[in-house]
């Protein structure tokens, strides 16, 4: 059966074409499945394709330029007795930088440390950006790596917005995220990953047709299932 979109797949161009446009309204497997009358099993591996390409086309995002926030947040179930704050158990941490007025990049890490933090930054920031970011040690010696300009904020004394600095932007890229993700119950932690960058992919490109920037990947490099 040809399909240009699927290598080697017994969904025709045409269901397969219907699939994209109801992930792309952001419907689940389950209601993809019903409507389309192709089965939950292989909707789960054309949907799995799907997002580890969105993935790698978040991953090949270009090195953020201007102003840029940085904050962490931490995904999971509710904290049961133990650590609280960036140190809390049980929890998936994600950083996360924001271009203002532009995208947005999250990267699952093992830790808040300033070791870790600062290899994303140096990796995805343009040294001539201006940061944005809270008080937190992590982001201690950016200007001594090279950026000119980095304003700090003290929520622990309730300061939230000075002047032209916050990270309300990367705030609200948490809220949409966790908003997002809290549909898919019971989610494992390795498909976290998938899911997160779907989150990326939809908020970055959320004033697009995302069915036509779909289709049109895949037009030239069809997807391949597992």
């Amino acid at each position: 059966m040809s399909n240009k979109y699927l290598y080697r797949s017994r969904i025709s161009e045409a269901k397969f074409r219907e699939i994209i446009r109801l992930f792309s309204v952001d419907l689940n497997a389950s209601q993809i499945s019903e409507l389309t009358g192709v089965s939950r099993n292989s909707i789960n591996r054309v949907l799995t394709a799907l997002r580890t390409r969105i993935a790698s086309i978040c991953e090949l995002e270009k090195p953020f330029k201007g102003e840029v926030e940085v904050d962490e947040s931490f995904f999971g179930a509710r904290r049961k007795k133990g650590k609280r704050g960036r140190g809390a158990y049980g929890k998936t941490i994600v950083f996360g930088l924001y271009k203002r007025n532009g995208k947005v990049y999250t990267e699952i890490v093992p830790n808040c440390s300033r070791a870790t933090l600062q290899a994303i930054i140096k990796g995805k920031v343009d040294l001539d950006s201006i940061i944005h970011s809270d008080k937190w040690r992590g982001y201690n010696g950016l200007v001594d790596l090279g950026y000119k300009k980095h304003y700090r904020l003290d929520h622990g004394n309730n300061e939230f917005v000075k002047g032209k600095s916050h990270i309300n932007g990367i705030e609200g890229f948490w809220g949409y995220a966790k908003t997002r993700l809290s549909k898919f119950k019971g989610m494992h932690k390795n498909t976290f990953y998938l899911h997160l960058k779907e989150t990326e992919f939809r908020y970055n490109y959320r004033n697009e047709n995302l069915y036509k920037f779909i289709i049109h990947n895949l037009r030239n490099n069809p997807l391949k299932l597992s």
